[in-house]
């Protein structure tokens, strides 16, 4: 069998610390949509007798306040001091309803942007509508003031931005890429980032650039950590990039979020089997090869996983023309018959 080194840009096959067994039948090699499709079938897997009443009582566990157990946290939530019980980051987990200063269960992908939406909801509705990876407790005011807007880029406590569009606030806004990531690996083109966000989508993926960027810069919370494992038993599924937000940089590319199962770690010296430079590059690349690695082809995948370009390699150095490639990221395999080695090249 061959060992499969993925740097930079991929996931090393061994066994990675951390790792939550629910994932131990999936195969972490891919990349790209190979790797979107895999999780896709994992997480379709849940509890269709879970209903939207439930999700009122998870959230007393899911949403718990780390701080303080009788309390859940209110997403787009900034501050319990103001008097204004709208901007609430903390309320008492009993305090539930419709009324000022109660809180509800808010929708982050918002029923009315998916394609087809939705659908009304009530304490008996089950299905995409009662998924509790996209249900997160809210002031009720909040959650009316945020409606079914669009998520935009912006800075700061949750508000209005641009044309009619919503920030969810320096806190809550990796919670709400990695939901909304979930969204599009469980439903699909039925929930599309861009249904529910504005921006740029990364290269030829369908994932906008913000929620990208989100992810990378708002990191998993003890807070959000401790949906998964309730969620688990009692829904059926987790949310694979809450457990490790690396995985949307291997499947859409974009900047490198934190790989919380260490699966990067790899040997100096098979790390060390090639260099590429320049990279940055724009009209060629060179592949030089070093050690004792004695590579017999070379391949260059897109980040959808496509294969760009495949030749024989019986030489330790070799060009690459690069002007027949968009500009994005890719990667190169160099492999023989033991291993495989792969790296990451940016076409500027």
């Amino acid at each position: 069998m061959k060992n499969v080194i993925l740097l930079g840009f991929l996931w090393a096959v061994q066994c990675a610390y951390g790792q939550q067994p629910y994932y131990n039948d999936v195969d972490l090699s891919l990349t790209g949509q190979d790797l979107y499709f895999e999780l896709q079938s994992k997480i379709d897997i849940s509890n269709n007798t879970f209903t939207y009443g439930d999700v009122r009582d998870a959230l007393k566990i899911t949403d718990e306040d780390p701080n303080n157990a009788n309390n859940v946290l209110l997403i787009y939530g900034y501050n319990d001091t103001d008097g204004n019980c709208t901007t609430d980051r903390t309320r008492d987990e009993d305090d539930f309803g419709g009324l000022s200063c109660e809180y509800n269960r808010e929708h982050v992908f918002a029923r009315s942007n998916a394609n087809p939406d939705m659908g009304d909801v009530s304490n008996g509705t089950t299905g995409i509508g009662a998924d509790p990876h996209n249900l997160r407790a809210s002031d009720q005011q909040m959650n009316n003031n945020k409606g079914s807007k669009k998520f935009a880029a912006g800075s700061g406590t949750a508000g209005n931005v641009g044309s009619g569009h919503w920030y969810p606030g320096d806190e809550w806004k990796g919670d709400v890429a990695r939901m909304m990531m979930y969204m599009y690996t469980r439903y699909g083109d039925r929930c599309l980032p861009a249904l529910n966000g504005v921006g740029s989508t990364q290269g030829s993926t369908q994932m906008l650039q913000v929620l990208l960027e989100w992810n990378a810069e708002d990191p998993v919370s003890e807070y959000e950590d401790q949906r998964n494992p309730y969620l688990e038993t009692a829904y059926g599924n987790r949310n694979p990039f809450i457990d490790n937000p690396y995985l949307a940089t291997l499947i859409w590319g974009g900047p490198a979020a934190e790989d919380r199962w260490n699966l990067l770690s790899v040997n100096d010296a098979v790390g060390d089997a090639f260099v590429v430079y320049p990279n940055p590059a724009s009209e060629v690349v060179h592949i030089k090869v070093t050690g004792a690695f004695q590579p017999s082809s070379v391949v260059l995948y897109d980040t959808m996983g496509r294969i760009v370009l495949q030749r024989n390699l019986n030489t330790q150095q070799t060009t690459i023309s690069l002007a027949s490639f968009a500009e994005g990221i890719y990667l190169i395999e160099l492999q023989n018959r033991e291993m495989k080695v792969i790296k990451k090249v940016v076409i500027e």
